[in-house]
């Protein structure tokens, strides 16, 4: 997959000639940077994170896991103080906008024991809409994603730990998230840009028959630049056959407190997007990955759609990845 190619966003289609390819993904220490100087505000929870607690499984001591993400979502509607509205702009050329965000980012794991692992998880995003121009004209803003890094514990391995047939894969994560550079003016801009710490616990646990599992993951996000926090559920089913796993779960997301968005459908233009937007959404997500039998090497393909929620947007996900290890010991 070319992430070059790919991060040319869904919103190109709203202007001609098309906008600039986010060329590549910095380093470290220009995020970093960026970041240090970056303004704050709150917005869509856009945070890196890998479906289907995923990251409860660790690298192998020793190994290094190169992750590359590509998403890209569409909103046709949106949630604003308990109502439901329908954002869609449809020109006389026939097509019909919304809000877009095409995103890739670089997801690295790195094993440090059987138990410990360290994660980093940095990339670009790019939003763009219509809906709430004065003249329906494209308006978007592109720049680096909030970006997180963190550490993982694992305190039970099912494959290990045999002595119970209740013990699950059980890992801890002390993670830290820290603000992009994106607009944070921007109307439904793709992240909170706020720094955080956010704890959060990890388990799958194979069942009944063979292949058959369940996973969950939860999460409490301290956002410390901007004081309003937030928490993620999620669980559901995996089936593994041979190298195929299929996936299919719910997600919550809530932000703890905030305000609502003012919106008046006769005037799309005079949204008030308010600084502390209390932000909450229920998803379904569901996705499919196969590991090659040889290098290991995992594709992945993941869904999620918001079927409900408040202060959000009504977004259909839909991503391609792809991790290859390097190295390790058993």
């Amino acid at each position: 997959m070319n992430i070059n190619d790919n991060l040319t966003f869904n919103a190109g289609r709203l202007r001609n000639p098309k906008p600039a390819l986010v060329n590549k993904f910095t380093t470290l220490a220009s995020l970093a940077l960026a970041a240090t100087l970056a303004p704050t505000v709150l917005a869509s929870e856009n945070v890196p994170h890998r479906p289907y607690a995923q990251w409860a499984d660790l690298p192998e001591r020793g190994q290094f896991v190169f992750g590359l993400v590509y998403e890209e979502s569409e909103a046709y509607h949106i949630w604003a103080a308990g109502k439901q509205y329908n954002v869609t702009v449809k020109p006389p050329d026939g097509e019909s906008y919304g809000i877009d965000i095409n995103q890739g980012y670089l997801a690295l794991q790195y094993g440090l024991t059987e138990n410990w692992a360290l994660d980093l998880n940095v990339g670009a995003t790019t939003a763009a809409w219509r809906s709430f121009s004065p003249a329906q004209q494209p308006e978007s803003t592109t720049g680096l994603m909030d970006w997180s890094f963190g550490a993982r514990y694992q305190i039970f391995n099912e494959a290990r730990d045999t002595n119970s047939a209740w013990i699950p894969t059980l890992t801890f994560r002390a993670g830290a998230v820290m603000p992009g550079t994106y607009n944070e003016s921007f109307i439904f801009a793709p992240g909170v840009r706020s720094a955080a710490i956010e704890p959060e616990l990890l388990l799958r646990k194979h069942f009944g028959w063979p292949g058959l599992g369940g996973y969950g993951d939860t999460l409490y996000r301290w956002n410390r630049t901007t004081g309003n926090d937030q928490y993620i559920v999620a669980f559901g089913l995996f089936q593994q056959i041979k190298g195929w796993e299929l996936d299919v779960g719910y997600r919550h997301m809530q932000t703890i407190s905030g305000s609502d968005i003012s919106y008046d459908p006769n005037d799309p233009s005079a949204i008030n997007y308010p600084r502390e937007v209390r932000e909450i959404n229920d998803s379904i997500e569901a996705g499919f990955s196969y590991t090659t039998s040889k290098h290991h090497f995992r594709y992945g393909f993941n869904t999620r759609t918001v079927f409900d929620g408040n202060n959000t947007d009504r977004k259909f996900w839909i991503g391609g990845s792809i991790d290859i290890p390097i190295g390790g010991k058993r």
